[in-house]
């Protein structure tokens, strides 16, 4: 697989990541009353499994032993925390900044998760998923 074809892989992934991340967001600070600060750390940890699971299978066709997957799961969010800490660096300066941002949190995250993309992009295909069978 070309690497503009994994990339764009990565990058239909990381739509269904933004999607369960702004939801989760919603649902902690709209049901739970969870903070916008908190919250966010608790949506990102939950869209880094999900897109952990689908960049596994789609994008870079791991197939670890299942004993290696925690492990492989926990250098994947290590590793995205780079990402995850420009993505959410962006996402505070603009709820701060922003009247409009923070009315409307899915600004923030979707200003954050495009400011991480490359990162995480590169973190996983050269780190995480170096060893990966790709066809």
């Amino acid at each position: 697989m070309t690497f503009s074809a994994q990339f764009l892989r990565f990058c239909m992934v990381g739509t269904i990541g933004f999607v369960v991340d702004a939801g989760t967001l919603h649902v902690m600070v709209e049901v739970f009353s969870g903070g916008p600060y908190d919250s966010r750390v608790l949506s990102f940890l939950v869209a880094a499994t999900a897109t952990w699971a689908l960049n596994r299978r789609f994008t870079f066709r791991s197939s670890v032993a299942h004993r290696a997957r925690a492990r492989q799961w926990g250098l994947y969010v290590t590793v995205n925390a780079m990402g995850g800490a420009v993505n959410y660096g962006v996402y505070a300066l603009c709820v701060h900044g922003s009247q409009l941002v923070s009315s409307y949190l899915f600004l923030g995250v979707a200003a954050g998760s495009l400011a991480g993309l490359l990162v995480n992009f590169l973190a996983s295909k050269f780190l995480v998923f170096r060893t990966a069978a790709v066809s």
